[in-house]
């Protein structure tokens, strides 16, 4: 009876872990097996028979009959007069094969083995999740939030799996209250201990890609290629798609009439503005579409022997001075993701600088680099160009304090009027 009990005990586990019959036995016999090592110091001359559908288990033990006196192992030997108190006409020389009974373990071992056995059940149950997601990785997934941390929420599937989304994966603008569904990408997946650890993002520019497949039947289909995407989550980006077929515009069906097509995906990302450009291997007029809206008078590429940073080259964009701010953008976002879907850095100048204009760089030793990056970003490198722009226009555009704008005006004054 204790052997029907004691696999009767995880016969729930068995049926909510859904563990076919050949993997049970197997853990079943490990199981055991270990329980007997430990009892009586080796397994290798043990039978074990087992039943799962009806509960059956037995254990038998093997030994060879031995002279009394002569036994030198208890556990694969014994001696004749005991063996005969089983069968009385058993000789020296043949086998002997008894029946151990679980009670013979002892109450602790019995107890260390039920738990050994339910641990087996669901480590064995966490390794098949941890393939399963595994094979999901940058896959579209959805799960409801369970619970929420200061820096994750906690989602449950339908499976009852649990995944997380650090806050450091969420974009700025989400919100999430229990029982909301939550759509992302399965960012990593490892096993921490026995247990998968299963990440969700939605700052990744896969989670972008794979919104442009769900929502976008041309995509979808194969129709229309996502050849490259750029991201800051919640504010913008920039996706390079291209069309195998010369009917297709490969922008226009994706963004739709009025933009319909894509309203979806942007309300999904917080409001993230997407900008869709037709993606070429022409060079100059992919790294031109990218730095849109901006209209680029002329470049010049230097390709790197090797890639640095990232990146496989620099290129040198003129512009006129009208359309240096918006091939920058608002904080340099727009030429930040134009240097990262192209693969190149990128360095904008103005046309037909004025001779008696000279670039900021050049005043190096009297402002500070971060300085003149504030300035960049927002499309001002020469001195003129800082000089002419107010400073109410400064403190709004860039992180700088006025106290600095102040200083920095009055140091290009001195040095560049002058």
């Amino acid at each position: 009876m204790e052997n029907i009990a004691l696999i009767d005990s995880f016969s729930e586990f068995k049926d909510n872990k859904s563990i076919d019959r050949v993997t049970l036995m197997s853990i079943l016999e490990e199981v055991f097996r270990a329980a007997l090592k430990r009892k009586f110091g080796s397994d290798d001359n043990f039978d074990i028979i087992i039943n799962p559908d009806k509960g059956d288990l037995e254990i038998w033990r093997n030994r060879v009959v031995v002279a009394d006196g002569f036994s030198e192992d208890d556990n694969e030997e014994i001696e004749l007069a005991e063996a005969r108190l089983i069968e009385p006409d058993f000789e020296i020389g043949e086998d002997v094969s008894e029946e151990v009974k679980l009670i013979d373990l002892g109450r602790r071992a019995i107890l260390a083995l039920r738990q050994n056995l339910i641990s087996k059940i669901y480590e064995h149950d966490s390794t098949n999740i941890f393939k399963q997601f595994k094979e999901l990785e940058g896959d579209l997934y959805s799960a409801e939030v369970h619970h929420i941390r200061h820096n994750a929420i906690i989602l449950l599937d339908d499976e009852g799996n649990e995944i997380v989304l650090p806050k450091s994966e969420q974009i700025r603008s989400d919100f999430f209250r229990k029982g909301d569904n939550v759509r992302g990408v399965i960012k990593t997946v490892e096993l921490r201990g026995n247990k998968p650890a299963i990440v969700l993002s939605r700052t990744s520019p896969a989670f972008l890609t794979k919104l442009f497949e769900q929502e976008i039947p041309e995509v979808f289909d194969g129709l229309i290629t996502v050849e490259g995407v750029a991201r800051i989550p919640g504010e913008k980006a920039k996706v390079a798609v291209d069309s195998y077929d010369d009917r297709i515009d490969p922008v226009g069906a994706c963004v739709g009439v009025k933009g319909s097509r894509i309203h979806g995906i942007v309300r999904e990302l917080g409001n993230e503005n997407i900008d869709v450009i037709n993606y070429t291997k022409n060079e100059q007029l992919f790294i031109s579409r990218a730095l849109s809206p901006a209209k680029v008078t002329s470049m010049e590429i230097e390709m790197y022997e090797e890639e640095k940073n990232g990146k496989k080259g620099r290129v040198s964009v003129l512009l006129k001075p009208e359309e240096v701010s918006k091939a920058i953008g608002r904080g340099g976002v727009n030429i930040r993701l134009a240097s990262e879907l192209t693969g190149y850095e990128i360095d904008v100048k103005r046309e037909g600088l004025e001779e008696e204009d000279v670039e900021l760089t050049e005043f190096i030793d009297e402002i500070e680099d971060w300085v003149i990056t504030e300035f960049k970003k927002i499309g001002l490198d020469t001195a003129r160009s800082v000089l002419d722009t107010s400073v109410e226009e400064l403190v709004k555009r860039t992180d700088l304090e006025e106290e600095t704008i102040l200083d920095v005006q009055r140091i290009l004054k001195e040095e560049f009027e002058d």
